[in-house]
């Protein structure tokens, strides 16, 4: 009987070994007692056991009855009478009664960690450790926002990305009918420039079998200021990518290598020199066992070779453009506007709770790549209380408080502008013109193509200048401003000017309160916005005055309040 049942046992415990390193194969679960992912492996694996040991045992409790119940019918050679009889098997199934019983409590023993586990991450007993997953401190706009020239505005997004590379693919009829476009469309500063960088992906899985041992030939980049695609021709082929299958699978690839490592999702980046990589970053949780999502590190993964490398955080190289994912950020962003004084006063009175608007951009600033987005009051709706840009390698976090326009306002302002043209207006990108925070907007068709450019002034949101370029929208805003000639900085040799006012009148231009005066002695006119400084209104006919002017124009702009 021992020796019948021993290839019995060996063959469960292979069947099961089996089923429970395909699940593994399929659902990728870090070996890692902090992933939720792991828990549901163990549990989905002791089931595979438990449903592996039940159909053997049916098999062997309906080969009993077959076997072990039947009744023979015999006739006895004496008396010539015909004699049934039950015949009886030695060797009765094993009862699973125990081992269902130890497979269905380990079961409940994860389910109720797994329910403890949650409850004490909750923002209930952890608010202030949510608030505190990001920091913020306070920005001068004017001083970290440089102002660039209107040749160097992008001008490109993700979806006209998306329209240009596929029409580059086309272009390509040797490779159109083997790949196709992946949408990862990461933006990244290549060169000091901003681009939108995606791979090709096999199109289907006969495409991949027969081009798998080359791999993946090129990928796109779109220059996002000129609108410049490229497919860029490799060596050697990528062999891992998501659109690989089994090992060279990239996310696969990635588990066998670091079976302990929890990953985000991966994202597609090209280094200084155009060699491309798969950037995986690191997931560590700070509340309580597996909430709270931030980032400790990386794995770099060159596409080509597969050769990884980790980094920690602090470590990534500088050309690593996005190590946190946008999403993480504005969660994380949420939870600190949120939780400012305590979960309940995140519910009642809601004392300083604010939120991010419903959107976000990217902003290139110093060779690193920013994400922007608004920050509101949770009971306002159309305006916001500043805004934050975070620097998506290392987190650092500046909020810059200026009230103004939410980003969906400031697009139904511009579409406002061309409404008889029916434009739609994508989520604006956050620029400095002449020190004032500005939403820079592209106007699209019902095609999605851009047509038009749009300039809408962050505080006063009525304040909008369109045009079919980029310099002529520039020009129609700053004339709104009643800003047009104004050099982007202040004139070299300009001295300042002071002095006595001898009259001034505001004057309301496009929506903005302009200042005009003119000083004792005498005759020029100069005039001053509002929101060159909150003093302006005060001022009256004798005050002492100190400001820079521009070198011309009529009446003198002043660039400068003293």
């Amino acid at each position: 009987m021992k020796n019948k049942r021993i290839p019995s046992i060996a063959g469960r415990i292979a069947v099961s070994a089996l089923l429970i390193f395909l699940a593994f194969y399929m659902l990728l679960p870090a070996i890692n007692l902090r992933d939720r992912n792991f828990f549901q492996f163990l549990i989905l694996s002791i089931l595979i056991i438990l449903v592996v040991n039940f159909l053997t045992f049916l098999k062997d409790f309906l080969s009993s009855l077959l076997d072990g119940g039947m009744t023979i019918a015999h006739r006895d050679p004496v008396t010539g009478q015909i004699i049934f009889e039950k015949r009886q098997r030695k060797d009765r199934p094993i009862s699973l009664e125990r081992p269902l019983k130890l497979g269905f409590g380990a079961i409940a023993l994860l389910l109720v960690w797994m329910a403890a586990a949650t409850v004490i991450g909750t923002p209930l007993f952890n608010a202030a450790r949510y608030r505190d997953l990001i920091t913020l401190t306070d920005g001068d706009f004017a001083a970290d926002i440089a102002e660039i020239e209107m040749k160097n505005i992008p001008v490109v997004d993700r979806d006209s990305a998306s329209r240009l590379g596929d029409r580059k693919l086309g272009e390509m009829t040797e490779l159109v009918s083997q790949f196709e476009i992946a949408g990862n469309y990461t933006q990244i500063n290549y060169r000091g420039t901003p681009y939108r960088v995606t791979p090709l992906r096999y199109a289907d899985p006969i495409k991949w079998f027969f081009n798998r041992k080359s791999g993946l030939p090129a990928y796109i980049t779109v220059d996002m200021v000129t609108q410049q695609t490229d497919l860029v021709w490799l060596e050697e082929g990528m062999k891992y990518s998501p659109s690989e299958y089994f090992f060279r699978n990239i996310d696969r690839y990635l588990r066998f290598r670091y079976p302990t490592k929890i990953f985000d999702d991966v994202s597609f980046e090209i280094d200084d020199s155009g060699v491309p990589y798969w950037v995986a970053p690191t997931i560590t949780y700070r509340v309580g066992w597996w909430d709270g999502r931030d980032i400790d590190g990386a794995v770099l993964v060159n596409a080509v070779t597969g050769e990884c490398t980790y980094y920690d955080k602090e470590d990534v190289p500088q050309w690593i453009d996005q190590l946190y994912a946008s999403d993480l950020i504005i969660t994380q962003l949420d939870d600190n506007g949120k939780y400012q004084n305590g979960y309940w006063n995140s519910i009642f009175g809601q004392r300083n709770v604010r939120r991010t608007t419903y959107g976000y951009n990217y902003l290139a600033l110093n060779d690193d790549v920013y994400l922007y987005t608004g920050m509101s009051s949770v009971t306002a709706d159309q305006s916001n209380i500043g805004f934050v840009l975070v620097n998506l390698r290392t987190k650092e976090t500046r909020f810059y408080t200026v009230p103004g326009a939410t980003e969906q306002s400031a697009m139904a302002s511009a579409e406002g502008q061309v409404q008889h043209l029916n434009y739609k207006a994508t989520f604006p990108l956050l620029l400095n013109i002449s020190n004032r925070p500005t939403y820079f907007i592209s106007l699209k068709d019902g095609a999605g193509l851009v047509k038009m450019y749009a300039f809408v002034d962050v505080e006063q949101y009525q304040i909008v200048g369109t045009g079919q370029s980029v310099t002529e929208a520039e020009d129609n805003y700053r004339q709104a401003l009643n800003l047009e000639d104004v050099a982007l900085e202040t004139p070299a040799g300009t001295e300042p000017v002071s002095g006595e006012i001898e009259a001034i009148e505001n004057v309301v231009v496009s929506g903005n309160t302009c200042y005009y005066f003119t000083l004792s002695g005498s005759g020029d006119v100069y005039c001053a916005p509002v929101t060159l400084d909150p003093r302006l209104p005060f001022l009256q006919p004798g005050d002492s005055v100190s400001f820079l002017p521009a070198e011309s124009g009529s009446p003198i702009q002043v660039l400068e309040w003293r």
